[in-house]
């Protein structure tokens, strides 16, 4: 149990970081949707699905290794709660459009770069 403890701690580290790094350079404040979490968001979506597709077939590896890219690295690389503040945001700005805009695209595209992933991994 500690090992699997050790690999979502060391994997959720590198994620954090990553995404922090990501929005340094793609977040601006004139932009009226935050790219960085997007990016964050949809890159860790589509991980987690290569991840997962490849996990599936791969019984034979430690779980250790699929915990700590699943719930380590890409829960750490992804953001739901920094998406809900700077949706909350956009709403008190009277951004609604925005507002729409970036849950849509938060959403479909995380969703859509899952299922491509796995897409992806079913054809090797």
């Amino acid at each position: 149990m500690m090992n699997i403890i050790f690999a979502v701690f060391i994997g959720g580290g590198l994620g954090s970081v990553l995404r922090w790094l990501i929005s340094l350079r793609l977040n601006t404040p004139s932009s009226s949707i935050a790219v960085g979490t997007l990016t964050a968001n949809c890159v860790g979506a589509f991980i987690i699905g290569l991840g997962l597709a490849y996990f599936n077939k791969a019984t034979h590896l430690d779980p250790v290794w699929k915990f700590m890219l699943t719930t380590g690295f890409c829960g750490g690389l992804t953001t739901f709660s920094t998406f809900s503040a700077e949706v909350i945001y956009l709403l008190q700005a009277g951004k609604i459009g925005w507002a729409l805009f970036s849950i849509l695209v938060n959403v479909i595209g995380s969703l859509l770069m899952t299922v491509l992933a796995f897409a992806v991994m079913n054809k090797l």
